[in-house]
């Protein structure tokens, strides 16, 4: 009998059960025990594939998608690529509505994944006709029988992390979890993770991390929408200046808040220390990671699982470059650019 043929069919079949990677050298001087859930193992890089099969395929069965058909999405970047990634293998047209905040690493990807990009400003309103959210919806008026992801008002968002990441993190740490980290943008993440956790315990701590110039912080402690607290910053994927009812603010315990040069100075520290190339959210969330611990949330005993949702290789030209840092002003004594390069001639 000839041995079977140890092969996936595509792609998508390698979405999920990303690895939980203990955490040694960045967490050596903090209090309890650190794991990151690392889903740029995710065949598209980030945690974005989850969703993208996930609210496709439950398309698909409700009859709404077709071969053929045209999917339309406002993203940053992730979700776009994941949704142009199951769009080429389901026979579907894609087109991206994208922040001008994004990196350019993502936008090539994005065109290099075939979907049809449209790059909108980033410094403008949700309801500002030129929002990326607006020119989502413009696009998806325009062409019929298109499907329009929606991933911030989507509960399918939710519940594909709910019946995924949640699991997969309850089984790897047996149980034992005691605090989830997590960045929120859609909030689909760490609100459908937090939602399965809390099930299975209900002690379970569940925490975001917003970025300066967001107003989810305000919003999950007042349940008032701040428009003051809206201010231009340069993270990916985190934060929001509208409130997503992707976000189930319910389950999730507290939001603490990040800044830009932290973030992604702990990025790359987190490659440095942990041989982990992450993306600059990922950054973000070990940055929250960190203030929590100086506040004294985590003990001796505390099991701290914290999400890394993306890959370092969609910010080449942002959080790994010294000259988008030396521009930015990130660079100062303690924090100098990286190690010289030396051509041999």
């Amino acid at each position: 009998m000839k041995d079977e043929l140890l092969a996936h069919n595509n792609v998508l079949e390698l979405i999920g059960n990303t690895p939980l990677i203990k955490l040694n050298r960045i967490t050596s001087n903090l209090i309890g025990n650190f794991y990151a859930k690392v889903e740029g193992f995710n065949p598209g890089h980030s945690t974005k594939d989850r969703i993208a099969l996930y609210i496709i395929e439950e398309a698909e069965r409700k009859g709404i998608l077709t071969p053929g058909d045209t999917i339309v999405e406002t993203t940053s970047g992730n979700t776009g690529f994941s949704l142009a990634m199951v769009s080429i293998l389901k026979g579907y047209e894609c087109i991206l509505a994208v922040s001008s905040k994004s990196s350019k690493d993502k936008i090539d990807m994005l065109k290099t994944m075939g979907a049809k990009v449209y790059v909108c400003p980033a410094n403008v309103s949700a309801d500002d006709p030129r929002s990326y959210y607006q020119v989502a919806k413009k696009i998806h008026s325009e062409i019929k029988g298109s499907v329009y992801i929606n991933q911030y008002f989507n509960e399918l968002n939710i519940d594909a992390h709910y019946k995924s990441t949640g699991p997969e993190i309850w089984k790897q740490t047996a149980g034992r979890i005691t605090h989830l980290v997590a960045c929120s943008g859609t909030g689909g993440t760490i609100s459908g993770i937090g939602r399965f956790l809390k099930e299975q315990n209900k002690d379970v701590k569940v925490i975001g991390i917003d970025a300066y110039g967001s107003v989810l912080k305000k919003y999950h402690e007042t349940r008032e929408f701040d428009v003051n607290e809206i201010y231009p910053y340069r993270i990916e994927g985190l934060g929001k200046n509208l409130i997503p009812t992707a976000t189930d603010f319910d389950n999730i315990d507290q939001f603490i808040k990040v800044t830009d040069e932290s973030s992604a100075h702990t990025a790359r520290e987190l490659a440095k220390t942990e041989g982990l190339f992450v993306g600059y959210t990922s950054g973000a969330a070990m940055q929250g990671l960190k203030q929590l611990d100086e506040s004294g949330v985590f003990n001796e005993d505390s099991v701290v699982v914290v999400v890394f949702p993306d890959h370092g290789s969609r910010y080449m030209s942002k959080v790994y470059s010294d000259d988008w840092m030396e521009q930015q002003g990130f660079f100062d004594a303690k924090n100098t650019e990286t190690a010289p390069i030396e051509y041999i001639k």
